[in-house]
């Protein structure tokens, strides 16, 4: 049986190489359905997840994986700041202010801890090529791995740019990594 395969499935393996050493609480925001949280499961003693979507978390919760997942919106929800080692975020950000939920989710991150954010961002003009490349890419993928589609709401077109992230990743972040990626992706990796 073929693994569920999508844009955002395909950079979980990067959110699980950024796992602190030693980690024991994680936090993965916009959790959907469950499947990051139950990888992390695997390498993080207390794994939470939070999101605002009802269908989803019911099929979350229905596995019975240990995991503690919470209905609420993760910027007003009154997770204690520097509670996680981890705080992941697949596809969520385009979802609410950018500022907002980096600010947020910054504040959440235990000293020595890791913040891994892989987002969409809104295509410009100079970004074409980049496009032109993802859709051939994203074609191979689908021709050789299928394609899951994930039950959650979607949001599109994202509202800030691939440029505005970048930019606001090394504003609220200093020290972060940025990594534009083919599917259309972006990554932002910060150590506290």
């Amino acid at each position: 049986m073929k693994q569920p395969w999508n844009h955002n499935i395909h950079y979980h393996p990067q959110i699980l190489k950024a796992v602190p050493h030693g980690a024991e609480r994680a936090l993965d925001i916009g959790c959907g359905e469950g499947m990051l949280a139950r990888k992390l499961r695997r390498v993080v003693p207390k794994v939470t997840g939070i999101d605002l979507d009802t269908p989803s978390l019911e099929l979350a919760s229905a596995r019975g994986d240990e995991i503690e997942y919470v209905h609420g919106d993760f910027l007003q929800h009154p997770f204690e700041p520097e509670s996680y080692d981890l705080v992941a975020s697949v596809a969520t950000l385009h979802h609410v202010d950018a500022r907002a939920g980096l600010l947020r989710m910054r504040e959440l991150v235990r000293p020595g801890g890791a913040l891994v954010v892989v987002g969409l961002a809104r295509t410009t003009p100079r970004d074409l090529p980049y496009a032109a490349a993802a859709v051939t890419a994203a074609c191979a993928h689908r021709a050789t791995k299928g394609h899951w589609e994930h039950p959650s709401p979607t949001v599109w077109p994202p509202p800030v740019t691939f440029h505005d992230m970048r930019a606001l990743a090394a504003e609220l972040l200093p020290g972060s990594t940025y990594r534009r990626h083919l599917l259309f992706r972006y990554s932002i990796t910060w150590r506290k």
